[in-house]
C-alpha cells in the first residue's frame, strides 16, 4: 500500500491534517524526520521539481532512505511538479509515493488532458497523485506566476471533472495564494476546507532557516549553524503538528 495515501486516508478519517513540509535541503528533511518523531506525528517530506534537476534526484534517495529509516509514518510527495518530463523522471527515479501533477498555469482542455496522461504514467509506477483544477496567484519556489491569470475559486463541478481523471487528492483553489498574501491578507472560504486532509508548509520553515543563517553565519562553526538551522525548522514544525492536530497520532 502506498504509504502516503495511507498517512492522508488516515488524517482525513481521524479529522486532522497531515503537514506537507517543503523540503530544499538534507537539513530540511532532518527537521522533518526530528520532528515528527518527536511529536508522534505522521507527515510528508516534500522536495520541489527543483532538486531533481539541481541534484539528480540526490536529495529525492535521501529523503526516501531517511522515510523508510523513521519511527513515525513519513511519506516523500513532490510538490507542484509542471514540467511533463519531470514529472516522467521523477516517476522513474523512484522514491516518491506521491507527485502533484499541477498543469493548471494551462487552460482548463490542455490541463485536464496533460493531467490525465501525467496521472495515468505516475499511476502505473505506484505512484499516487495530487492535482490543482483552479488557478492559485503569486509566487513561490519553482511555480510559475500566476498573476495575470484570473483568480478563480474551484467549483464542484472542476472537482468531479478531477476525481474522474484517477487522482487520489486534490488541491482546490478557496483564496489561496502561492507565497506572500497582498495587502488586504487571506481571503479564503473557510467551509471549503472541511475535508482538508493535507496543508503544506513552505515559508515559515525557510523563513526560520534563513534567519538563523544570517544571524550565525560567520559568528559561529558552519556544524554549529547548520545545527541550529535544523533546530530552528524542527521547532516550526512541530507547531504546525500542533496546530493541524497530527501530534500524538502514531
Amino acid at each position: 500500500m502506498n504509504r502516503a495515501k495511507v498517512i492522508v486516508d488516515a488524517a482525513y478519517e481521524g479529522g486532522y491534517a497531515i503537514p506537507a513540509v517543503c523540503c530544499y535541503n538534507l537539513k530540511a528533511v532532518v527537521a522533518t524526520i526530528r520532528a515528527a518523531e518527536a511529536k508522534r506525528s505522521p507527515a510528508l517530506i516534500q522536495p520541489f521539481p527543483w532538486s531533481i534537476e539541481y541534484a539528480d534526484g540526490l536529495l529525492l534517495h535521501a529523503a526516501a532512505e531517511a522515510a523508510d529509516k523513521a519511527s513515525v509514518p513519513i511519506g516523500v510527495h513532490m510538490d507542484h511538479a509542471q514540467d511533463p518530463e519531470i514529472i516522467r523522471r521523477a516517476a522513474d527515479l523512484g522514491g516518491f509515493d506521491g507527485i502533484m501533477v499541477d498543469m493548471s498555469h494551462y487552460e482548463r482542455d490542455e490541463n485536464m488532458r496533460l493531467s490525465k496522461e501525467l496521472v495515468e504514467y505516475c499511476n502505473a509506477r505506484g505512484i499516487i497523485t495530487e492535482c490543482e483544477p483552479g488557478r492559485i496567484n503569486g509566487t513561490e519556489d519553482g511555480i510559475q506566476d500566476t498573476e495575470d491569470l484570473e483568480e478563480i475559486l474551484t467549483t464542484p463541478e472542476q472537482a468531479e471533472e478531477f476525481v474522474a481523471l484517477g487522482i487520489d487528492w486534490l488541491a482546490p483553489a478557496f483564496g489561496n495564494v502561492h507565497g506572500a498574501y497582498g495587502p488586504k491578507g487571506p481571503q479564503l472560504d473557510f467551509p471549503r476546507l472541511e475535508s482538508m486532509a493535507k496543508v503544506n508548509i513552505n515559508g515559515p520553515v525557510a523563513a526560520a532557516y534563513m534567519e538563523i543563517g544570517a544571524r550565525l553565519t560567520g559568528k559561529e562553526p558552519l556544524t554549529t549553524v547548520m545545527e541550529e538551522q535544523t533546530k530552528a525548522m524542527q521547532k516550526v514544525i512541530e507547531d504546525h503538528m500542533d496546530w493541524l492536530k497530527s501530534a500524538g497520532k502514531v
